[in-house]
């Protein structure tokens, strides 16, 4: 088994393969870490983690350009770091200091990243839906030819803003991909109990868009997927609605004791983990070894080790600057 065996995207090389499992790594060591902090109360404020849907975020945006642009959510890092974001920045962001994204004053939910195409996470739900219709906008009204990649989570699918800026999309054919991550929890509610339907992907049709169901943790299902849905926006055919059926492992901020749910069920998904799915997948086209997955987690461990002293390192915000980059 080849890369060519696995039908994935021309841009996707053998190198690519190797470092997007890099890359989930990375993912997974950030929030274990931002975890273990925020337990001993180092890290101030809330922050939600994305461990167990790494998969979501490295595969969506490994199909896409540095021209394209992805907008965020509250549970973010893993779109950040997807999107050649700095660990080190983001590590000081979340210590609370002024080598931070936002100096050490916006914290987990406004990380972003404007160079780099990452228009930023948002502590709203559902409120990164309509940034990412205007940005799809201004591509299609300045002929950028930038494709805009949305998350949201199934909790926002049931927001006004999620309608809105669907049907807005639909109508004008803008170039932007609602990926919707449903880890099966909208806070403490699972998605069954908050909507009729059994997937958030067919209110695609509603709108008169493509919708598809991926499983949200294979690499391969979602790097064809999304590619397949950034083609037909860059094309200039509109948007799609792609679901990525994931879950989270943790709780869904630092308080929640994840009291909804049973053990048996966690086990049943962590069984599943995408990061080992993409292992063994990269092993049995022979792109990876034993040795080298070993060595590209232990790279991956290392870096955030690094963006940790970094922090630690790295000076708080003076008081002169209280007033600087806020609105008045």
């Amino acid at each position: 088994m080849t890369v060519k065996t696995l039908k994935l995207p021309e841009m996707i090389t053998e190198q690519k393969l190797k470092d997007l499992y890099k890359e989930m790594w990375l993912i997974r060591y950030f929030d274990e870490k931002v975890d273990q902090f925020f337990a001993k109360g180092m890290i101030h404020g809330t922050t939600h983690l994305c461990v167990g849907q790494e998969a979501s975020a490295a595969g969506s945006i490994a199909v896409i350009g540095r021209k394209d642009k992805i907008v965020s959510t509250h549970r973010g890092h893993g779109h950040c770091i997807a999107k050649e974001g700095d660990v080190n920045k983001m590590m000081a962001e979340l210590f609370g200091r002024e080598t931070g994204y936002c100096k050490g004053k916006g914290g987990s939910m406004h990380i972003a990243d404007v160079e780099k195409g990452n228009l930023g996470a948002n502590g709203i739900v559902g409120g990164g839906l309509p940034l990412a219709v205007g940005a799809a906008l201004t591509s299609q009204m300045k002929k950028e030819n930038y494709v805009v990649l949305c998350f949201f989570g199934d909790g926002a699918s049931n927001e006004g803003s999620f309608h809105e800026s669907v049907n807005l999309a639909a109508i004008w054919d803008l170039p932007v991909v609602f990926i919707c991550e449903n880890n099966q929890y909208g806070m403490s509610g699972p998605v069954k109990e908050m909507t009729r339907i059994e997937h958030i992907a067919d209110r695609a049709g509603s709108y008169g868009i493509p919708g598809k169901v991926v499983d949200g943790l294979d690499m391969i299902d979602i790097m064809n997927s999304v590619h397949v849905a950034v083609e037909h926006a860059r094309s200039g055919k509109g948007p799609s609605l792609i679901e990525m059926k994931t879950y989270r492992w943790k709780g869904h901020s630092k308080s929640d004791a994840k009291k909804y749910r049973t053990r048996e069920e966690e086990k049943e998904w962590r069984a599943k983990d995408g990061i080992k799915r993409f292992k063994d997948t990269l092993i049995n086209a022979n792109i990876l070894t034993e040795e080298t997955a070993k060595q590209l987690e232990e790279s991956a461990y290392q870096e955030i080790e690094g963006a940790v002293r970094f922090a630690e390192n790295s000076p708080e915000p003076s008081i002169d600057s209280l007033l600087e980059d806020i609105y008045a």
